[in-house]
């Protein structure tokens, strides 16, 4: 007797969505993504993600960033970005450079760009912005090759309706690349991966396809604290808990009054973001250079000088930031963080080095916001602070 062995329609499902999972990671693959990952959000379960970041909003440690309280609903249910949707299509994308200074005729080498950052810092009149945004908007750059994808998705592997999902929107990034198998979260806060370190930037696009998804990472920071000791301002408070009202990021680009000046010391040279937490880790040792020529460095942002930035006009802030995330900070931010740079570098220059930057101080004496003022006069006084001192 013989028995027909026919196959139920669900398991006819399983080799296609396989199927339609390899094209889709291809597809992003060939749009510059470094990595592509799946979770499914109506089987997700945001409970203790939501009742971690409500904890951490309560305590007032987002600082002035009200928005992610409002947000909160949609980050605990991302349907409300796109009805009906079923899958989340996680990718990251490499943005560390190919070339460390421009100034150089070597490329970077694996770790040597950690070393040259590290330089910087102990440069006091250079002036030291993140990595991630020395060239275009990362958001557009994203946003634009998320869409991309859906499209082609759309067009030449199974239909649906999707939406893009770059850092601004009300998104638990972390919390869905690491459902989605793309790392685990590290004790800096950032998502970690085995093989890019936490040197890329993360994107999603929801969809309402059924997409089967990816087993979720598991930690590997171990015992390891490099990040919570390096940090300058101490905002790492414990493993996994970061107080942005200290972070030098967050000072230099969402804090938008003043700094307040016991952190101005700590702050040193860095005017736009903060790396020091992502130097250190060890598995930046396997951080991959960046394929994307958007994320080159612009306007000499790899080797600038503080003298030479604070020199700018409004008009060169913004033509020279012209599609950089800089840009959203606006130029009386931009002068405010160059200020507290520069005083930094005038308590520590020797004399002879004290004379260009007391002048490129006092030449914005009479600037017209009176927060750049005060900034100002806080880093001449530090020069007084110093002479007293010896």
């Amino acid at each position: 007797m013989s028995v027909n062995h026919q196959r139920s329609p669900a398991q006819d499902a399983i080799p296609a969505q396989d199927a339609i999972v390899t094209r889709i990671r291809q597809a992003a693959r060939d749009l510059g993504f470094s990595s592509v990952g799946i979770a499914r959000i109506d089987r997700h379960d945001l409970g203790p993600a939501m009742a971690r970041f409500s904890d951490w909003l309560h305590q007032g440690t987002a600082g002035d960033m009200g928005y992610l309280s409002r947000s909160q609903p949609l980050r605990a249910d991302p349907q409300g970005l796109l009805a009906n949707a079923k899958s989340l299509i996680m990718v990251t994308m490499n943005y560390l450079p190919t070339r460390a200074d421009s100034s150089m005729d070597s490329g970077w080498q694996a770790q040597e760009w950690q070393v040259q950052e590290l330089r910087a810092l102990d440069a006091p009149e250079r002036a030291v912005v993140s990595l991630y945004a020395r060239g275009r908007d990362y958001h557009k750059v994203i946003r634009s090759r998320l869409a991309r994808l859906a499209d082609r998705i759309n067009s030449e592997i199974a239909a649906g309706n999707f939406r893009a999902c770059v850092d601004s929107a009300p998104l638990l990034e972390v919390e869905w690349a690491q459902a989605a198998g793309l790392g685990w979260r590290g004790k800096h806060t950032l998502l970690l991966n085995r093989d890019q370190g936490s040197m890329f930037f993360l994107g999603g696009l929801l969809t309402t396809l059924e997409l089967p998804a990816a087993e979720a990472s598991s930690s590997h920071c171990g015992s390891c604290q490099a990040c919570i000791e390096v940090c300058p301002t101490k905002a790492i408070r414990a493993p996994f808990s970061l107080d942005a009202r200290r972070c030098i990021s967050y000072l230099t680009i969402e804090h938008a009054g003043d700094i307040p000046e016991p952190l101005r010391p700590l702050m040193g040279n860095r005017v736009y973001g903060c790396d020091d937490c992502q130097l250190v880790c060890p598995w930046n040792r396997y951080a991959q250079m960046s394929a994307i020529p958007d994320f080159l460095p612009r306007h000499g942002l790899d080797h600038a000088t503080l003298v030479e930035l604070f020199s700018w006009t409004a008009q060169q802030f913004h033509e020279r930031h012209a599609g950089s995330a800089i840009l959203r900070i606006g130029y009386d931010r931009w002068l405010r963080n160059i200020a507290v740079g520069l005083g930094n570098g005038l308590r520590s220059a020797i004399e002879g080095e004290k004379a260009p930057i007391r002048a490129s101080l006092k030449g914005r004496l009479n600037d017209a916001n009176p927060m750049v003022v005060r900034h100002v006069r806080w880093a001449l006084a530090q020069g007084e602070l110093d002479s007293a001192l010896a």
